[in-house]
């Protein structure tokens, strides 16, 4: 009994376009934004959250070829969370060290934050579409405005390259015994992080945010 093939045709390559981000929308945004606050002056923040905990992660390290560098592990599950905000155009930063990741701590940080601002200004912060971020619950201060990014866009978020980096200098390779020592762990990477003057801003000047800063 034979078998016959089918023939295939000809192989296509698709015209794959990478989607273009909505971000052409985000100048009269914030020109909107501005023109509502008319006699204040208009900050442009980015804010996110990262999860900190005794399960670390591994990182790069030099190393002799050949060999598989040490390092330590640990297996426990006990997290904090960053909150943080950063303005890239200043090198200002601002974060929380928090035990949950949901509307009361969210709402914790931006009655925080917004005690920061002087009374002449107002705030667009920019932000991903987390469930806490928009909760009918949340009682966004009157000198914040927030702003939501695409749906699936971390990569548009530059306080991202602030966890990599923190991560990566900082918080890898390291036993933690509880939450207290976690969070006395974040709170340091954090002071080291802001410490460096002009880190903030070489991590976080994507070449975007000049084009809709209004």
């Amino acid at each position: 009994m034979g078998f016959r093939g089918r023939r295939q045709g000809p192989v296509t390559r698709k015209n794959i376009r990478a989607k273009q981000r909505p971000l052409k929308r985000a100048p009269a945004l914030l020109r909107k934004i501005q023109s509502t606050h008319k006699n204040k002056r208009l900050r442009l923040f980015f804010q996110d959250e990262a999860r900190i905990g005794q399960k670390g992660r591994v990182c790069h390290i030099w190393w002799k070829r050949g060999e598989r560098p040490p390092g330590l592990s640990d297996k426990r599950f006990t997290f904090a969370y960053i909150f943080a905000a950063v303005e890239p155009a200043t090198d200002n930063a601002f974060a929380l060290v928090m035990p949950y990741a949901d509307t009361a701590a969210m709402q914790a940080f931006l009655d925080r934050f917004s005690e920061t601002i002087a009374e002449d200004e107002h705030v667009a912060m920019i932000l991903d579409q987390a469930g806490w971020h928009g909760s009918n619950a949340l009682a966004v201060p009157a000198n914040v405005t927030l702003v939501p990014l695409p749906a699936y866009s971390p990569e548009l978020n530059p306080v991202e390259r602030v966890w990599l980096y923190l991560k990566e200098r900082f918080l890898s390779h390291r036993l933690l015994a509880d939450y207290d020592a976690v969070v006395d762990a974040a709170c340091n990477a954090w002071n080291k992080l802001v410490a460096q003057a002009g880190r903030i801003k070489s991590l976080c000047s994507y070449p975007w945010i000049p084009k809709v800063n209004p």
